[in-house]
Formats: structure tokens, sequence, C-alpha cells
């Protein structure tokens, strides 16, 4: 089956998805690892928390939110990907309490208001607008009403004052859809889905973000 959005480059199949996590580590010249513990201690998550993971990939990020969880706690991944499905399986064996669904993260999820928090890293980007709109719509509705989004992915910025070697890279492993990405004023875009709220910690010269938007309590829960 081909790419629902051939467009799109978050869709990873073969040799591109069984070495994901490598692939990673060497476009950020071995930064990922500490940036994403890094990414991941700012959401301040709490023992008992309830979390999905959407787009949870190998089960890289998962594995490391799960370190702050109690056996009272829960993360869900999903994600399209067998291939990562797979790999996500073998990474998290040792934590009963996190499981992974294979779905699309582009149409309703089969939750409601079951979350504390929802996390979508580095795959927001890779959609056309309306699509992202619908994912925006369903982490509403599974959040709690005091829940937290947090959207881990590029920052909002001019690709033309780029220095050149990060244009350069940027227009290499990125797809069309990332340029309409970084021009999108994010926070009042959520604002108008009825998030609130909003935190934003940043990464790699500001070109990365970390952005938490709260559920506007006393709306749909």
């Amino acid at each position: 089956m081909g790419n629902y959005y051939p467009k799109s480059k978050v869709e990873t199949k073969g040799f591109m998805a069984k070495h994901y996590d490598a692939i990673l580590d060497i476009a950020t010249f071995g930064r990922y690892p500490s940036f994403i513990r890094k990414a991941i201690r700012l959401m301040k998550i709490e023992l008992s928390d309830r979390i999905l993971d959407l787009g949870a990939g190998t089960g890289r990020n998962a594995c490391l939110m799960m370190k702050y969880l109690s056996k009272e706690g829960k993360l869900i991944g999903v994600d399209i990907s067998e291939e990562m499905i797979s790999q996500f399986r073998k990474k998290c064996v040792n934590f009963s309490n996190a499981e992974i669904i294979h779905t699309r993260i582009d149409k309703p999820l089969p939750f409601r208001k079951k979350f504390d928090k929802v996390f979508i890293s580095f795959v927001f980007h890779g959609f056309p607008q309306n699509i992202r709109n619908v994912i925006i719509n369903s982490a509403f509705g599974v959040l709690k009403g005091d829940g937290s989004f947090f959207i881990l992915d590029y920052n909002e910025f001019s690709y033309k004052k780029m220095p050149f070697y990060f244009k350069a890279l940027f227009k290499l492993v990125e797809c069309p859809y990332a340029f309409d990405f970084i021009k999108r004023d994010w926070k009042k875009i959520l604002a108008s889905h009825n998030f609130s709220n909003f935190e934003e910690f940043f990464f790699f010269k500001n070109y990365v973000r970390l952005l938490e938007a709260k559920k506007t309590k006393n709306i749909n829960g």
C-alpha cells in the first residue's frame, strides 16, 4: 500500500523505518538523545498520568516517558507503520502499562476524555492543514478537562532568513507541508480550537519548539 500523503515524509517504511532512530541521531549530530530527554522532562509527567503518543514510531520517546510513570500510569502509542509498531513493542517490552495500537491519527480516535497528556513529536508538520485540524480536534476530544496537548516540532520561522547550511538541510530532508507549517501561528490556531495557557520551550537555535497547550476547561469536558 502506498502512502496516504505522497508529499509527506512522516510515513516511513523499509530502510528508513528500520534505522529510524540511528538516522535521527546522525541528522542531529548525536544531539537527539539529550534533546528528547530534556523535552520529555519539561512535560512534567506525573506518576499516574495517562498519555497518548500520536505517531509513536519506534517507541524511543515512549520508553523515556514511561520512566516517569508508576504502575498506576498508562501510555498508549498510536502508529500506522507495522515496522514501527514492531520496534515499539520490542523497546517497551519491559513496561506492562505501555501499549501501541495500529490506527491512523488523521481519523477520529477511539478514545474519549481519557488522557492527561497527548504528545506528538515531529509528525504534525507532515500533514496538510486540514488534517492537522483533525488531529487538534482529536487531541481535544481525548483529553481530560485539565489535560495538555504537547507538540514537539518545528518552531515558526522564516525559511528565507535561515543560514545557508540550515536552509539546504531543511530543503533536503523536509516535505512541502513543512514549509507551510513553519509559516503558521500555532498558538492562534490552537486557541481557535479551544486550547489556551500556552507554554513553549525552544531548542536547536529556536528552530524547534515544545509547545504545550492546555485544554480550555468547561468546553465539552
